[in-house]
């Protein structure tokens, strides 16, 4: 390479690290902490585009623009104007590759130096990852769940040996856009074995972990304005966001508490039908199922849980990790948690001091120690405490967008240089 060719090529590098960025962060579900990030690049002089599916029924972050939000900072929630199909496989699928083909067009209509995948279901982000890699876009698999292994899983348990089978497909496509990604960020090192034993390169993988906003859930007092509303002020009160796990497990600590204590489930779909029709066949007046809250509640309502709840599957333990007990420790209350004890939750929670990890089989451990911090004042406020302590000094926005930005800035000049040296050979 001449030297004139040097000197071009070292020009395109320090512009590719320096250069603010057109960025979309793509998270499906909407949740709050990835949008954080999404505003924090924006008031870094990024323009960002933050796109997440309107249909998928969860928990949202505050997905609105607000007066304090740069002009740099676009959200958008992508419909396909018609319910989710959930608890169908076949319906699901369709839905999801046709998110997948909108989010293309949308990446198209925003011309982005890089895009950010994050949540998608995997045909979605086998559309995205090899839409953006056909753009010579460069594209960020943010890595939140082994979703093949969750596929397996369920599926086994509905379609027998065609459980494997499917699991097995879906198991090929997530490797696959493991591979061609531009870069994987994962949420915890032990996802690292199964992508070293995917062929994923060691040297595209970085692991930041999952956070939350702790400028939104705040520690609120106790006896607040949702709390005072749902009718729940002087009683004793276990509460639980979510549910795609064991339900049973709310079930037995509403049948051991009564009925002193209401557990409270924020909750959508399936599971919450089914612990609302248990409730009612068992008698189980403290057993209270409300949908999903606004998230301009949020703080409020994990403040009204005297102990807050949490669980995981044994099956799941390898691929999933429930970001709940990262907005939990935001609240400054104690946490209970059903799981294994190698999930990076459990970890988390052993690490900070701020609940306790039981077997998510045993579900008489699970009700002790709910009543536990029902029962000791004191170590609930200990508890709780610890857990803002490390939400303090481990959630810092500012120093994990910098993380990101360095990965951004790496992928940015390794595809200008790929780029430059591919023209360089045609020429």
């Amino acid at each position: 390479m001449s030297h004139e060719s040097l000197v071009a090529f070292s020009s395109l590098q320090n512009q590719a690290r320096s250069t603010l960025k057109r960025i979309i962060i793509n998270d499906y579900s909407g949740h709050p902490f990835q949008v954080q990030l999404s505003r924090e690049l924006a008031h870094r002089g990024h323009n960002v585009l933050h796109a997440y599916s309107a249909d998928f029924q969860t928990p949202k972050a505050d997905l609105v623009r607000s007066g304090t939000d740069p002009s740099t900072f676009i959200v958008e929630g992508l419909s396909l104007g018609v319910p989710f199909e959930k608890y169908s496989f076949v319906k699901r699928r369709s839905q999801e590759k046709a998110y997948g083909e909108l989010m293309c067009r949308r990446i198209d209509a925003f011309r982005p130096d890089l895009v950010v995948g994050c949540n998608n279901p995997l045909d979605a982000q086998s559309q995205i990852g090899g839409h953006c890699k056909r753009r010579s876009i460069p594209f960020i698999f943010w890595l939140q769940d082994i979703y093949s292994d969750a596929i397996r899983s369920i599926l086994n348990r509905k379609l027998a040996a065609a459980g494997t089978v499917i699991g097995t497909w879906y198991q090929g496509i997530e490797k696959r856009v493991l591979r061609h990604a531009d870069h994987v960020v994962a949420i915890s090192d032990d996802f690292i074995p199964r992508l070293n034993g995917w062929r994923v390169q060691s040297d595209k993988v970085s692991v930041i972990e999952n956070w939350a906003p702790k400028n939104k859930i705040t520690v609120a007092p106790d006896n607040n304005a949702w709390r005072q509303t749902k009718g729940l002020t002087g009683k004793r009160v276990a509460l639980y966001i979510g549910l795609k796990h064991n339900p049973d497990l709310l079930l037995a600590v509403a049948d051991a508490l009564k009925p002193d204590t209401e557990i409270v489930v924020t909750s959508e779909g399936k599971y919450a039908d089914y612990l609302g029709a248990q409730a009612a066949t068992r008698g189980l007046n403290n057993l209270i199922v409300l949908p999903f809250q606004p998230f301009e509640s949020y703080s409020d309502v994990l403040a009204s849980g005297d102990v807050l709840m949490a669980m995981i599957e044994p099956d799941a333990a390898s691929y999933s990790v429930p970001s709940k007990v990262l907005s939990y420790l935001c609240s400054g209350r104690p946490i209970v948690l059903a799981a294994d004890e190698s999930n990076l939750a459990a970890k988390i929670l052993r690490r900070s001091g701020a609940g306790l990890v039981v077997d998510p089989k045993d579900s008489s451990a699970f009700v002790n120690a709910v009543s536990h911090f029902l029962n000791d004042p004191i170590a609930r406020k200990a508890a709780g405490a610890k857990g803002r302590a490390y939400a303090d000094k481990m959630f810092d926005i500012g120093l994990i967008a910098d993380r990101f930005e360095h990965i951004f800035n790496s992928v940015c000049v390794q595809n200008t240089a790929v780029g430059y040296l591919a023209n360089a050979a045609l020429t």
